[in-house]
């Protein structure tokens, strides 16, 4: 999954965390309301188009591409128009949802259904620890986007030639656990970055924790699922 909205170039001044304003307060409280609808609306695409497994496997390259289509230019060409970003913010996260169907659907066809609510339940339980820790920790974050960036390509270079040459099981592991780490450390940089008032817009904001929060959740339901597996 992409990065969404963050400007490597440069650096966010980093604020005293303990002397927030009630403007940002407000401003992290209408963050994480757009968070956490944003996931239910993941999880209806999911429910919805759980019926149809197959099919959503047979199109999930052009899920994929749709996926992409509206991050980078809907919500690019949406942002600041209140109703639109919205509408793209949710119709992203329900494509998303989609997207994962071919997953879940592996899982309960191998008996493992009850690992994607532990997933979901260990994602939520670390990305609110990592969160908690970057609104309260005194150190500055924000020098660290072009190395999580550098980091994220390398993965992601790593994974395609994974797929289509190497394809090996283990690598697949350590490429899995690679991206759980960097999407745990980009939570941190995304949650101090959005308190120290980076975002211009809720809706920003909320779209890079939940591509944090999506990233960490499939590397740890990946995870969970080859626990025990050859």
């Amino acid at each position: 999954m992409a990065l969404y909205d963050r400007d490597f170039a440069q650096s966010v001044p980093r604020e005293d965390n303990t002397s927030l304003s009630l403007s940002r307060v407000e401003f992290l409280k209408k963050t994480y309301q757009l968070l956490g609808a944003s996931m239910l609306t993941a999880a209806l695409g999911a429910y919805l188009t759980m019926p149809f497994a197959h099919a959503v496997y047979e199109a999930r390259w052009l899920i994929f591409g749709a996926e992409l289509l509206v991050l980078f230019f809907g919500l690019g060409m949406s942002r600041g128009k209140p109703g639109l970003n919205l509408f793209m913010l949710f119709l992203f996260t329900f494509l998303t949802g989609v997207s994962l169907v071919p997953l879940f659907a592996s899982l309960i066809g191998m008996g493992k259904g009850a690992v994607i609510g532990n997933a979901f339940l260990m994602t939520s339980v670390l990305f609110g620890a990592l969160s908690l820790f970057a609104i309260n920790s005194k150190t500055d974050f924000s020098s660290w986007g072009k190395p999580l960036f550098i980091t994220m390509i390398v993965i992601f270079v790593a994974s395609l030639i994974n797929i289509f040459i190497l394809k090996s099981p283990m690598m697949h592991v350590f490429i899995t656990a690679g991206i759980l780490l960097l999407f745990g450390i980009f939570t941190i940089y995304d949650t101090q970055n959005i308190a120290n008032g980076a975002y211009e817009s809720p809706v920003d904001a909320a779209v890079s924790l939940y591509i944090d929060f999506l990233n960490m959740f499939t590397a740890i339901l990946q995870l969970l699922g080859l626990w025990g597996d050859d």
